[in-house]
């Protein structure tokens, strides 16, 4: 049996996690939360990651039942995702990997999510929808890679959510996209927005910049609510990823579409993926927010199959990256 400890803090999220042979047996996390109307800069996050990092590393060793002697090895965001929070983490890692006297294993974050959805799940072979505050891809895995058959042009569709959220003045506690999602739920008011699929990707900036433009102006003359501005938006941008969803399922001939990422937690878009599924004769599956928003035991998960493999690295090769494409990591433990 293999007991890995995983740190993840690529974005406003500090999250330790420790898993045995693909059991979670503890996954504790802490959420910087900006000021309202604003976002988290990097500065800040990393330095909330550095007051929080060492707590949960106890919460989860203690919560998990295992002694420091029986993990086997420390795993670590290496990316992709902000500079200064990754260097955290990682800084962290190194130190418990030379403390302890175990392998340090870099992971790919946007590979860990897919990892431990099909792990939570059970999904065999599915077409992946990635969504995120940082990523929006949709991936179908081939002869050993995470291939992308399609992505943003611009932002993340959690990024153009969340900027919005701005607009509004929502809180970002618990996060803003969580609290644009409830708003919706009150919409009844459909305003049409501009719709940007360009064969199998998508751009959200001009959405975005159309929508910032006339929000104010609509709620001004009364033209419009909120909820009917947040449920407009949410349907928009969760059409355009439900249609390049569906045609790579119909280019993979694939049963499944898994959703993950933190934005994969919205119930509406989970609704409207199942549909389009079921109507394919294919099934949707998807987890909870204690695997879709980030966490470490994504990265204890992931390091356990890269472990197994022998893809650990030096202290002197374990750098942090930012831009780290999905594309790009051999995914040994699959045939």
């Amino acid at each position: 049996m293999v007991i890995s400890i995983g740190l993840e803090g690529s974005a406003n999220k500090i999250g330790v996690g420790i898993v045995r042979d693909g059991e979670v047996l503890s996954n504790p996390r802490h959420t910087y939360c900006a000021p309202t109307g604003h976002g988290f800069l990097p500065r800040h996050t990393a330095q909330h990651h550095r007051d929080h990092v060492l707590k949960l590393v106890k919460q989860a060793i203690e919560e998990a039942g295992v002694s420091v002697s029986a993990i086997d090895c420390v795993s670590y965001t290496k990316g992709p995702g902000m500079g200064a929070p990754l260097v955290s983490t990682a800084v962290v890692a190194r130190t418990l990997a030379q403390l302890w006297n175990v392998p340090l294993i870099p992971v790919n974050h946007c590979i860990a999510h897919i990892e431990m959805g099909r792990q939570v799940t059970g999904a065999d072979n599915p077409t992946v929808l990635y969504v995120s505050g940082g990523n929006t891809q949709v991936i179908s895995y081939m002869n050993q890679r995470y291939m992308i058959f399609g992505e943003t042009l611009d932002i993340a569709v959690g990024n153009c959510l969340d900027r919005f959220a701005r607009v509004l003045k929502l809180s970002n506690d618990p996060c803003p996209g969580y609290n644009i999602e409830q708003l919706a739920k009150q919409g009844e008011k459909f305003i049409e927005l501009p719709y940007c699929v360009k064969g199998m990707d998508v751009s959200f900036s001009g959405l975005l910049s159309h929508i910032e433009g006339t929000a104010v102006k609509m709620l001004a003359a009364g033209e419009c609510t909120k909820a009917d501005l947040c449920y407009s938006l949410q349907e928009t941008v969760f059409a355009m990823l439900v249609e390049i969803t569906e045609r790579a399922m119909a280019h993979s001939r694939s049963k499944q579409v898994l959703v993950v990422g933190g934005v994969g937690c919205n119930l509406r878009l989970q609704e409207m993926l199942a549909i389009m599924a079921q109507e394919r004769g294919a099934s949707l599956c998807a987890t909870d927010d204690r695997y879709c928003i980030d966490n470490g035991a994504m990265i204890a998960h992931t390091g356990n199959l890269m472990f197994a493999n022998k893809m650990d690295t030096s202290i002197e090769k374990s750098g942090i990256t930012q831009r780290f494409r999905t594309d790009e990591v051999h995914i040994a433990w699959r045939d």
